[in-house]
């Protein structure tokens, strides 16, 4: 049976960013931040997808995973998508490799949608208008006052609920907490991500302080990823309201289901840009639901905007700062948060996305 859209190209390319000050959190620091940009075309329509990775997951797309895309329909995302994990089973089936699977499945899902001449979230089956999201940054590496001034501006822009990074100095963390519950005043709601920095006595003390002296209400990825046992008892001992989220670096459906059977999480969240692009993300989405797991998407939210919008169990988004900065400055077609939320854009095509080549120019490095 001829193919009714063969694939004919398949483009990769690379952007490094300064961040707009020093970034840390709990266990990291960084200056800069990669997008990794893939650009597939069929019928005379482009599809745009990206990762945030390092420019070897572009330089495996071009090498592994070109050659199984190119040629292919590209409405038939579902077989392709098989054919790339196919293809990278020996390279390993997380880490770059499925980063680099997600950047490509993500824009094999935005040229279909173009091809059909329809937004991405009816394609997939729009189950809400909007997407919730919460402002999220409030790095270590600020001072007080840079603090509590982001966190301050989200919820002055409508947006509710706001996330700050803990882990780097526990003790000076619950300072830093008691004012940034002062700046954003009583009625937001106070998250905090410590990005596996803690050890299980830190973590306990600092959840049952941090909850009852800011009334802070989410802990994420408190412990490191692999201390399943460690994360098991934080949430049977967590404080009443305080809910454990835990999933950012998932990969494959079975990690979903290996946590949620760990009972590690109140909360899972799939990344679109590491755990498969949209394909990734519906299979995510549909495991979560089954076990009743609510489901709060991780970083990228232009990307992840429509097919969030059609995935059950949403609680909402995570709005970002630096890919907020990043998106903002490399991308056209971004809806702004209004009232604590983003809609999709039903009369462009696609993702609704456009990458601006001739401003990203000056970073890029593939």
């Amino acid at each position: 049976m001829p193919r009714e859209f063969p694939i004919t190209e398949v483009k990769t390319s690379a952007y490094q960013v300064p961040t707009d000050s020093p970034e840390s959190d709990g266990t990291f620091a960084w200056d800069s931040t990669t997008l990794v940009l893939v650009e597939i075309s069929a019928g005379g329509h482009t599809g745009t997808g990206y990762t945030y990775s390092a420019a070897a997951a572009g330089r495996l797309v071009a090498e592994a995973l070109a050659d199984v895309v190119r040629g292919s329909d590209a409405l038939e995302v579902a077989a392709t998508h098989a054919a790339m994990m196919r293809r990278i089973r020996n390279l390993g089936r997380g880490g770059l490799a499925r980063m680099a699977v997600s950047a490509v499945d993500a824009a094999l899902w935005d040229l279909k949608a173009r091809l059909l001449d329809m937004p991405l979230v009816r394609l997939l089956g729009q189950l809400r208008e909007t997407l919730p999201v919460y402002g999220s940054g409030g790095f270590t590496s600020y001072g007080i006052v840079e603090l509590c001034d982001q966190l301050r501006g989200w919820v002055e822009l409508g947006i509710p609920r706001v996330k700050m990074k803990v882990g780097s100095a526990p003790l000076k963390d619950l300072g830093r907490v008691r004012a940034a519950r002062q700046a954003v005043g009583d009625g937001a709601e106070l998250m905090v991500d410590g990005n596996g920095a803690f050890d299980r006595k830190q973590a306990l003390e600092f959840m049952h302080a941090a909850a009852g002296e800011a009334g802070v209400n989410w802990m994420e990825q408190p412990l490191p990823p692999e201390d399943r046992a460690g994360a098991r008892l934080l949430r049977d001992r967590s404080p009443h309201g305080m809910e454990i989220a835990d999933g950012e670096y998932a990969a494959i459906g079975s990690d979903f289901l290996e946590l949620i059977q760990a009972g590690v999480a109140d909360i899972l969240m799939p990344d679109i840009t590491r755990c498969g692009g949209v394909t990734g993300l519906l299979q995510a989405a549909e495991i979560c639901a089954a076990w009743g797991i609510p489901i709060s998407t991780h970083c990228a939210p232009a990307l992840h905007l429509h097919p969030a919008c059609a995935i059950p169990g949403l609680r909402h988004a995570e709005y970002f700062h630096d890919h907020v900065r990043i998106e903002t400055l490399l991308l056209d077609g971004l809806p702004q948060p209004v009232d604590g939320a983003l809609r999709p854009d039903l009369s462009a095509p696609g993702n609704g996305l456009t990458f601006r080549h001739a401003d990203a120019a000056n970073y890029q490095i593939l």
